[in-house]
């Protein structure tokens, strides 16, 4: 009888013993089934709130647009005979870009160029007349009729100079018309019509489109109640609280975000009736000519509000549509409380606008799960919770 007791005492002596390692290696959760067990208050995280300023990110799709596209279009009609640059290529302010068929406009001058040497001719003879009538006038050899109808010819005869002058520019300047040169510096985009192509200034395509990529324009769009809120309800002028915006980035197709910040430059006055949005225009500089016209990104505008009430969203549950947080009072009870929060938010926390206060303890541990409404908790700072399991998730290995 003896050695059985023995026994037994040496088996209880090594269940206390794992016991008591158990409760030295801090394994919170084995800790908190002992305290359900023996129908303690669970130990549930909490935090109490404070005051925090808060950065969010609103994202809009954005369509790249160079600072100028402009489409080349001839200013007359030919077969194209020479195409100077290529897609892709860029190119200064004056630069060759075609050149049309000539030899009919260089006719045309050569042909007004003619008709102003003679209209050059007749408006000399008819001075020679008329100088000759008014000297015969003079001696009254010839009546005033006479004399006033030379000076007619004259006058006819120098009209028909201006005109005769008149359609040598105009065709001098068509067959300067026939060489069509870049207007601003930029790239030259898609040449869809070639040498041997008619160019024609009816033509539905362009010849190609100069975009001047220096900086580029990212439009995206902002709702009617989106600008309401920037000028604050009405508080300041657009122009105004586009000063105050601050700086945007852009994030670009492939997902990575480009180096170089934005800033918002003009909103429209107008508000399409089909989105009920009104454009906005960002302008990045593009010195290494990354962004090109035609892409497309996302806009990250952000958002800074100081001194607001930032909750997890992990804290919250929805009922029916509502969401609501578990507040713990001083009773250490928890109540269900709902609660307003902000749309915009960063995946992991939201902004609350109304239904908690500084200084309220909200749990941030069980809701859904563990948690309901009137029970008691035993609470524990989240923060010093999350350094002990940190701390027992270190010690595991080297007891193990």
């Amino acid at each position: 009888m003896k050695a059985i007791s023995s026994k037994i005492g040496s088996l209880g002596l090594l269940v206390a013993s794992a016991a008591l390692a158990t409760g030295c290696s801090g394994n919170a959760d084995k800790q908190k089934q002992m305290a359900a067990m023996m129908g303690a208050a669970p130990q549930i995280a909490t935090v109490t709130l404070a005051p925090q300023n808060a950065e969010l990110q609103t994202t809009f799709p954005a369509t790249i647009k160079g600072k100028t596209d402009i489409d080349i279009r001839p200013q007359v009609t030919g077969f194209i005979t020479k195409v100077h640059v290529d897609e892709g290529q860029h190119v200064r302010k004056g630069q060759v870009l075609f050149t049309l068929d000539q030899v009919q406009f260089n006719a045309a001058v050569d042909q007004a160029r003619a008709q102003l040497n003679s209209a050059q001719t007749a408006v000399n003879t008819a001075k020679m007349t008329a100088d000759n009538k008014k000297a015969l006038l003079d001696k009254n050899i010839i009546s005033t009729y006479e004399y006033q109808l030379a000076e007619n010819s004259l006058r006819q005869a120098e009209a028909q100079l201006a005109t005769a002058k008149a359609a040598l520019v105009n065709a001098q300047k068509n067959l300067a018309y026939t060489v069509v040169t870049a207007p601003s510096d930029g790239v030259v985009g898609t040449i869809p019509n070639r040498e041997g192509s008619l160019a024609s200034p009816s033509s539905a395509q362009p010849l190609t489109t100069v975009s001047d990529n220096s900086q580029v324009y990212a439009y995206f769009s902002l709702t009617e109640k989106d600008l309401l809120n920037l000028t604050g309800e009405g508080n300041r002028s657009m122009d105004a609280a586009i000063k105050a915006m601050p700086e945007v980035q852009l994030r670009l197709n492939d997902g990575t975000l480009y180096p170089l910040s934005g800033k918002v430059a003009t909103v429209s006055g107008v508000i399409d009736n089909n989105t009920g949005a009104s454009s906005v225009r960002a302008l990045f500089n593009n010195p290494n000519g990354v962004l090109r016209s035609g892409g497309t990104g996302q806009v990250i505008m952000p958002e800074k509000q100081d001194g607001v009430i930032i909750i997890p969203q992990k804290a919250t549950f929805e009922l029916q549509d509502r969401k609501f947080v578990y507040v713990v009072n001083d009773s250490n009870k928890v109540v269900s409380t709902p609660i307003m929060v902000e749309a915009n938010n960063d995946g992991k926390n939201f902004i609350v606008t109304s239904g908690l206060k500084a200084g309220d303890r909200i749990a941030v541990e069980g809701v859904g799960t563990k948690l309901s409404d009137g029970a008691v908790i035993t609470p524990v700072d989240a923060a010093a919770m999350a350094q002990q399991q940190a701390e027992a998730a270190q010690q595991a290995p080297a007891q193990k």
